[in-house]
């Protein structure tokens, strides 16, 4: 008999289509085990000092940000399934890791695509994800 139950899912995202993959079978997950899903958003900016006269860069970050995590909340909810949402600013494996070893939160799995939308996308499964592998101390579910 399995004695860990999963309560709550922590999931990833980017909007690509790995990371909505890896919320499909979240919600899959959470059916089965009536657990509820977080979904983090990360976004690293460079400081502002980059962008020197580039101000509107950080506002479509945010447009891009509230329009994934609406469109995931919408696919969440519409399987009857609790969504909390969290958006950080910074190292996104850092964050990331931050979140999910958080004792308020209790999360019992990471969900999260093998890939993303990072700039060379044959690394992001060197950096991130593989960052997420080694520093997790709860279990993580990499779904290609």
């Amino acid at each position: 008999m399995i004695k860990k139950k999963i309560s709550s899912i922590l999931v990833p995202l980017d909007g690509s289509k790995n990371s909505i993959r890896g919320l499909e079978m979240a919600i899959s997950i959470a059916k089965e085990f009536g657990a509820t899903i977080t979904g983090i958003y990360s976004i690293n900016i460079p400081p502002h000092s980059e962008f020197q006269g580039v101000v509107p860069i950080e506002k479509e970050y945010d447009k891009e940000t509230k329009k994934i995590m609406k469109e995931a909340k919408t696919l969440v909810t519409q399987n009857n399934i609790v969504f909390d949402e969290k958006i950080m600013r910074g190292d996104i494996g850092y964050n990331i890791i931050k979140l999910a070893h958080d004792k308020k939160q209790k999360f019992n799995l990471i969900v999260m695509g093998s890939r993303g939308r990072g700039a060379i996308k044959e690394l992001f499964l060197g950096s991130v994800s593989n960052y997420i592998i080694h520093a997790s101390k709860i279990p993580v579910l990499l779904v290609k």
